[in-house]
C-alpha cells in the first residue's frame, strides 16, 4: 500500500483489474494472483454482499496489494469502503454530494465521466484524474483522443468494453494512465479457483505499455 494518500491510481500499473467477488474466501488468493502477475491495484466493485468483506480481507492479508472500491455511488458507500480498508475509490459517475464524500474520504478517487461537459465540470472543481465510462459505448479511443487537445489536464482510466486486443490502443493515448478491465478474471477460472491462470493472464496484462 502506498505510504501517501496522494498517490495516483493511474500510475500503479497499465491495467486496473475490476473484480466482482461473490465469496469473500476467494479474495485473498485472487488478490495474491493478481499481485504476483504484476497488477497490484485491485478494484473490488461494491456490487455483491461479499464486497466489503473482500476488501477487508485483501487489505489485511495481501500487503502488496493496493485495494480499492468500485461502483461507489453514495456517501454511505464511501464511508463503508474506507472503513473496510479501501485505499482508493472509483465511481461510474458523480454528483456534487458524491464528489464531496469522496473528497472527504482522504484517499484518491476516480469519479466517472462520459462527456466533455462532465470533464470540464470536474476540472473546474480541481479534479484532473477520472474514470471514462462506459468507454467503448461512450466513444472509445476516438472520443478520448478528441478530448486530449482542448482538455490536456484531464487524465483517464477508461473502463467498459476493453479487452487485451483494444487495451494497447487506449494506453497509447497521452491522456490515458491505465485501463480498467476484467479479462484477466475469466468466469471459468474463477469458478475453478484456477489462480495460476489468473496470474498468467495478469502477467500478460501487466506487460502492456504505453506508446
Amino acid at each position: 500500500m502506498p505510504a501517501s494518500a496522494a498517490f495516483s491510481v493511474l500510475d500503479l500499473a497499465p491495467v486496473l483489474p475490476v473484480v466482482v467477488i461473490d465469496d469473500a474466501a476467494d479474495a485473498v488468493p485472487l488478490a495474491r494472483a493478481l499481485v504476483a502477475g504484476g497488477l497490484p491495484a485491485i478494484e473490488v466493485t461494491l456490487r455483491t454482499a461479499a464486497a466489503l468483506d473482500a476488501i477487508r480481507a485483501i487489505a489485511d492479508g495481501v500487503p502488496d496489494a493496493v485495494v480499492g472500491a468500485g461502483t461507489v455511488i453514495s456517501g454511505q458507500g464511501v464511508a463503508d469502503a474506507v472503513a473496510a480498508g479501501a485505499c482508493f475509490l472509483v465511481s461510474p459517475g458523480w454528483t456534487e454530494r458524491l464528489l464531496a464524500a469522496m473528497r472527504g474520504a482522504g484517499v484518491p478517487f476516480l469519479p466517472g465521466v462520459g462527456t466533455a461537459s462532465e470533464v470540464v465540470a470536474l476540472l473546474e472543481r480541481g479534479v484532473t484524474e477520472m474514470k471514462f465510462f462506459p468507454a467503448r459505448a461512450a466513444g472509445g479511443t476516438a472520443y478520448l483522443k478528441a478530448l486530449a487537445g482542448p482538455l490536456p489536464r484531464a487524465r483517464f482510466c477508461p473502463t467498459g468494453g476493453i479487452g487485451p486486443r483494444t487495451a494497447p490502443e487506449y494506453l497509447a493515448l497521452p491522456n490515458v494512465g491505465c485501463v480498467g478491465g476484467s479479462w484477466m478474471l475469466p468466469a471459468d477460472a474463477l469458478a475453478a479457483k484456477d489462480w495460476a491462470r489468473v496470474e498468467t493472464l495478469a502477467q500478460e496484462a501487466a506487460a502492456l505499455r504505453q506508446g
